[in-house]
């Protein structure tokens, strides 16, 4: 099956159809974008009775297979392409084919922002220009970075915002935002990325707050409120990640209160895209997209 046919073939199955995907008159303040890790499984040929699925063709299968307009790009998708203009061309000329807009690159595998030494927050700074450069030649508004770092409370504040102000240095030239997502460890604690927002105080560094990552530990099962959370991040947000994992019968989230959150959102003025990122095992990558697109939707339409 060719990757036309197989796009063509998760729409029939998905039971998309024709479906347009608009949101309710005069909530299009928000538009609905589709992060890449929803499908990972697809790409790495992981999901049973489904073909795999080029990353190539990611803008393909969000626009035909869950009508979504707006893509979210993952690194590691593309590691080993870095630099590789001839590549992205490609996943842009693809993308614009569509009429999908590439809205961001999440960057991972880079190192850590808020690294103790400076040589090693420089190194960081240069592992993430290759696809700052990627970012630029799609199109992105920003590329997503994790706040890792070691030591107290204020320590990795301190640490982080250096980080991230360097960051912010290099993409300057591109015209590109730097956005941090709660992704573990302290940058999951909303006070502090919060506080580390402030400290940066670059109009051009923000959050991309995620409805689910609020596990600060693991192993110890300590986590953040999500509410509290996302009610910290958002007047730094330049993107919104709403996260799913398991849906009911009634097409409702099981772990979180999407109305609630998307109210903090709405509240906090935010205009732009919601990032649909499906990360649970059952049902498959389509299904679960659709399912959490469609909790957004009716979540905008209470608002």
């Amino acid at each position: 099956m060719n990757r036309k046919n197989f796009i063509a073939a998760m729409a029939a199955a998905s039971g998309i159809g024709a479906f347009a995907g608009a949101l309710p008159p005069g909530r299009d303040r928000f538009k609905i974008s589709l992060a890449q890790w929803s499908v990972r499984n697809l790409h790495w040929g992981k999901e049973a009775g489904a073909e795999k699925l080029d990353p190539l063709d990611f803008a393909e299968y969000a626009q035909h297979a869950c009508g979504i307009g707006g893509v979210e790009y993952v690194n590691s998708f593309y590691f080993g392409k870095e630099g590789n203009e001839a590549h992205f061309n490609e996943l842009k000329k693809r993308a614009e084919g569509v009429g999908v807009e590439s809205v961001l690159i999440m960057c991972d595998g880079c190192g850590r922002v808020g690294e103790a030494e400076e040589a090693k927050r420089i190194a960081t700074v240069e592992k993430h220009k290759p696809w700052l450069a990627a970012a630029a030649q799609l199109g992105c508004h920003s590329i997503r970075v994790n706040a890792g770092s070691a030591g107290s409370f204020e320590e990795q504040q301190k640490l982080a915002a250096d980080g991230l102000a360097k960051l912010a240095d290099a993409a300057k030239p591109y015209g590109l935002n730097v956005i941090v997502e709660n992704h573990g460890g302290l940058s999951s604690n909303g006070a502090w990325l919060a506080g580390v927002m402030k400290r940066v105080n670059r109009p051009t560094v923000g959050t991309l707050p995620d409805f689910g990552n609020f596990t600060i530990n693991r192993k110890s099962g300590e986590t953040y409120d999500r509410y509290q959370g996302m009610q910290e991040l958002m007047p730094f947000a330049k993107g919104v990640s709403a996260k799913s994992h398991a849906f009911d019968a009634h097409g409702n989230e099981t772990t979180k209160d999407y109305f609630r959150i998307m109210k903090i959102v709405a509240d906090a003025g935010y205009r732009g895209y919601v990032g649909v990122e499906w990360e649970g095992g059952t049902p498959g990558a389509t299904e679960g997209i659709l399912l959490t697109k469609a909790l957004i939707e009716r979540a905008i339409a209470m608002l």
